[in-house]
Formats: C-alpha cells, structure tokens, sequence
C-alpha cells in the first residue's frame, strides 16, 4: 500500500469519532495528520487535524523479546514514506521502524550505552533517512555529524573531530551540535547549542555562512522555511519561536508571555499554509501558530498537563508531517535522489 493510501485507511477507521483538540482549535490548517514523538510516554503517535489518534508504536506485539523503546526524542519519516526513524537521544540509538509493519527493522547504537567507536552514539538528535537510503544524524556530546549507512557500522564519513570538547570552530569541530537539516540547494543547516549557532554547510564539509540566531541562547533544530529564510525554536523558559536570515536578521518572532508562554520548544517546523508548527515540550503541548496573527491556531495536549490518555502527552519532542506532506518525502520530491553524497576530497577532519 502506498503511505499515503495508507494514511488515508488509518484515517477511515476513525472516521466519526470525537476528536481531543484543545478550544479553538481549526483542524484545517493542517494538511494532513502529524507524527508525534511523545517522548516521556515512549511512543510514536499519527495524530489526524482533528486530534484523533489514529497510529501507535509501540502497541501490543510490536516488539520482540528483548527489544525496547524508550523516550524517543525525534521521529522523521523516511523519503518514500514507508520507514520512520527515530531518535532515542538518552538510549543513545536509532531505531528504524516499518511504518506499516509495526517493527523495528533496524537499529545503530547501542541501547543505554553511549561511546564514540564505530557502531556508538552518544545523545544523538534529529536523525534522518536520506533518499538514496543512508542516514545522517547529529552526535551531540561527541561533537561532531555523522553520515551513516544501514551496511556498515563504521560511519561513511564524520563532519568534526570526535571529542567530548565542543566548541565552535566548523568544519573540524562543531559546539555541541542538535540539528542537521537538509536544505532545498542540498546543503546542511547545521545547529549548535554552544555559542548559539547556525550554519550552512555544504556535502564535502565547507562552511557557507555561520550566524547567531537573534536573542536566542539555546537554538534547536533549525531549519530552512525557504532559500535565505530559517525557522528555529529556543529550548529555554520562556521559550522563543523565530525566523531569521543568513545576516542574523529578525524577521519574525513567537515569543507569548502568561498562560501561553512556551516552555522549553524543541521544533518548529513550517508548514505548506505558511503557518509554523512546533512542539511545545515541558507544556506538554503540539501548537501550530498562525505567523500573520501570532495566535495559536491548534493545539493537541493541555498546556502543563501531562497524560497518556488520547489528548494528552508527556514532553513531545519532536514532529513531523504524516505522508505525502513529511519533511524528507517533501524534500526528495524537490530536489531529487539522491541529493547527498560526501565527497571522497571532503575536507573535515574525520576519526571514530
């Protein structure tokens, strides 16, 4: 079955049930269902527009003996849809799993071990499938970007000097980097957290431009809304929402204060409307926010409530669109398969 057909089946057999939006929630600014990395209850949801829960992993059967999952952080879909990958940043492991088939079809890492040896993680973040079926992720405390294939456990090249010492200094070492997010010129806009920086860096390791995002002191997982405009969240409390340009230029700010002030986001994450939608991590919330009113437009999860129960989440990490709109389906149809590639000549220092 094709993913978006089957999203459309999910979809069916909730047809006529009650939803569990928040008040005032207008389920038509989304294109379509979201994936949910609801981190704290260690599960992936498919959350339909009007908050029905219509997709789970794990449920009953999902794993075999011996086989956890645990606090996933980030869930991407793969380029054909088909695969999600998730992001046990604490577990220290990346866990593929068929969509369609409920299982864990691969994993690198090593479960509650960290290290930086072949086949070792320590913190990983926001790793994704590439559309020529490899996989890149950032490695937060050993400093550096790893390009990976699912055939090898030695990484096919590493962006950065492996080092528990991070500090900004691109390509040979990165200050503790949690974002590696493909661009629409098949570029890199990679994320610091130490010295607040975003960077354009290109397949072979050379640095386009690196830029302070405005006002923000913990930047995460930005990200490209267009060519020479960037999205990201601040992981601080009160949290911040922003847009900005290659010159360290404000263009747009989310920043409410009160009942709604946003505590700790992780991602934002544009949307095809023009609206923003993030997480909204320690209020236990996923938002989308309207850019030309900045006003929440909807919301699943009660703001400082946590829960299992459909409605409510416990620290949502991370999102992504549920198939055809998710972020690497929407980019491998843009620019086309595969588009990254290292380069033999590639010059950041490499090492395991």
């Amino acid at each position: 079955m094709t993913p978006k057909a089957w999203i459309a089946s999910l979809e069916a057999k909730v047809k006529g049930q009650a939803g569990h939006l928040q008040p005032g929630s207008d389920p038509s600014v989304l294109p379509g269902p979201i994936m949910i990395a609801d981190r704290n209850n260690s599960r992936i949801l498919i959350v339909d527009p009007k908050g029905r829960i219509i997709w789970q992993f794990p449920t009953a059967g999902d794993l075999t003996q011996g086989q956890t999952f645990v606090e996933p952080d980030d869930a991407f879909f793969g380029p054909k849809g088909y695969h999600i990958l998730a992001t046990q940043e604490d577990q220290f492991v990346l866990t593929e799993i068929s969509a369609q088939g409920g299982h864990i079809t691969f994993r690198y890492g090593h479960p509650g071990t960290s290290g930086s040896a072949a086949g070792y993680l320590d913190n990983p973040d926001d790793a994704m499938i590439l559309p020529n079926g490899n996989m890149i992720s950032a490695d937060i405390k050993n400093c550096r970007l790893l390009y990976l294939s699912p055939s090898s456990l030695e990484p096919v090249h590493i962006y950065g000097e492996t080092t528990t010492y991070c500090y900004h200094q691109p390509p040979l070492r990165f200050g503790s980097p949690n974002g590696m997010f493909p661009m629409a010129n098949g570029d890199w806009l990679v994320t610091e957290i130490n010295g607040d920086w975003v960077d354009e860096m290109t397949p072979d390791g050379q640095i386009k431009f690196s830029v302070h995002p405005p006002g923000i002191t913990y930047p995460s997982d930005s990200n490209e809304v267009s060519p020479g405009t960037f999205l990201t969240a601040a992981y601080t409390k009160p949290g911040v929402i922003e847009e900005f340009n290659q010159s360290g230029t404000l263009t747009w700010r989310f920043a409410p204060t009160g009942t709604q002030a946003l505590n700790q986001p992780s991602i934002a994450i544009p949307l095809p409307n023009g609206d923003i939608l993030a997480t909204d991590d320690w209020n236990h919330r996923v938002i989308v926010v309207d850019p030309k009113t900045n006003k929440i437009v909807w919301q699943y999860g009660h703001t400082g409530v946590s829960g299992t129960q459909p409605g409510y989440l416990n620290k949502p990490d991370g999102v992504d669109l549920a198939p055809p709109y998710s972020l690497m389906m929407t980019h491998a149809a843009t620019v086309g398969i595969p588009p990254f590639q290292p380069s033999s000549a590639a010059t950041p220092t490499t090492g395991g």
